[in-house]
């Protein structure tokens, strides 16, 4: 078996807010596998600025994995507990190389095309003008549930859009979900939630910056508005720290990155302690190309968790790999007639 890997950089069809800045590009990587005939693919998805793995080193180590293939998909893992996006990047890989269709990974009725996953419209920052346009493009879509970036620009004016959408829909017709990306400032956190909680808000990711445990226990605790950790679980990974921080904050929500956590095995060691601890979950990607999310979209049909998922990132970029996966009203498809883009793949693997 022969191991190979490739830089690949995505292109935004529009510049992209979050409250850590602007995306306009997102450098990923994929691992390739041969054996013989057979090819498996996986793709690490780095998040530079957030990634815990996004280090100086990061080439090397994938350099070292390929070197190191022979040791296979568990010992190798283990040894890159520091590096979350190479051990996802590798579950796939060997998955891809193993499966009998490189591309179908996890078969489930998702695979079959007869089930589809509800997912949330995500809104980026933005002007309130530019908002307000994705907000209808998202509703006239199909899209029940959306997710709103804020922290980036005036807290009145985001609480204005989340006023506007009230006054035409209850939260029996739309769900609404706002992401902080940790922007919020300590000594504001407890009063910007109470203003939120009027807006009758599903959850609140990250109201504030991770690290911060005493906190973000006493805002979960006080809080009128359910809280997701997400960030919070970056470069956790020992499970007896993990459980720690869980038994600890005792969120009511955690949010599964794979990219950002370990892959499926890191996530599912967050899963077995969410339900340990009656905390709820739910699966979001992470800016991957549609390789990675497939996987990830993959894998998640079969855990049979009924909440809304963040895996609408596919339509993101210009350059991305077509594929199978197709939104229609609210919920990503595996739509067969659609095939996935053999020349950019063979681009990648060569």
């Amino acid at each position: 078996m022969k191991a190979s890997y490739k830089k690949y950089i995505l292109d935004f069809k529009r510049p992209s807010g979050t409250s850590r800045g602007t995306l306009h590009k997102k450098e990923t990587w994929f691992l390739i596998l041969k054996k013989e005939n057979e090819l498996g693919i996986g793709e690490c998805g780095l998040l530079r600025g957030l990634s815990v793995d996004d280090v100086s080193e990061y080439e090397q180590k994938l350099k070292w994995t390929c070197d190191n293939i022979h040791l296979g998909k568990e010992k190798l893992w283990n040894e890159l507990v520091d590096f979350p996006s190479i051990q996802f990047g590798l579950e796939q890989a060997f998955m891809s190389l193993e499966s009998q269709n490189p591309f179908e990974l996890f078969p489930s009725p998702f695979t079959d095309e007869s089930h589809g996953i509800g997912i949330n419209g995500l809104v980026w920052m933005g002007d309130e003008a530019f908002m307000h346009e994705q907000i209808q493009e998202k509703l006239a879509a199909g899209f029940t549930c959306i997710k709103m970036k804020i922290g980036a620009i005036d807290f009145n004016s985001e609480m204005s859009l989340l006023s506007s959408i009230r006054k035409k829909f209850g939260k029996d017709e739309i769900e609404l979900r706002v992401d902080a990306n940790g922007a919020f400032k300590i000594e504001e956190a407890m009063e910007k939630l109470k203003i939120l909680s009027q807006y009758d808000l599903h959850s609140i990711e990250q109201p504030i910056r991770q690290g911060n445990i005493s906190e973000m226990m006493l805002l979960c605790a006080n809080t009128p508005l359910p809280i997701a950790l997400d960030e919070e679980l970056i470069g956790i990974t020992d499970p007896e720290d993990k459980d720690a921080i869980l038994k600890t904050i005792r969120p009511q929500y955690i949010i599964l990155k794979p990219s950002l956590i370990g892959g499926f095995k890191g996530s599912m060691e967050w899963i077995n302690l969410a339900r340990k601890y009656n905390i709820g979950w739910w699966v979001t990607s992470a800016l991957e190309s549609n390789i990675g999310l497939n996987a990830i979209a993959q894998w998640t049909a079969t855990l049979q968790n009924h909440l809304p998922q963040g895996l609408g990132t596919g339509s993101l970029y210009t350059n991305n790999i077509d594929s199978p996966l197709t939104i229609d009203q609210g919920k990503l498809y595996y739509r067969k007639d659609k095939v996935w883009d053999e020349h950019k793949i063979k681009q990648i693997c060569i």
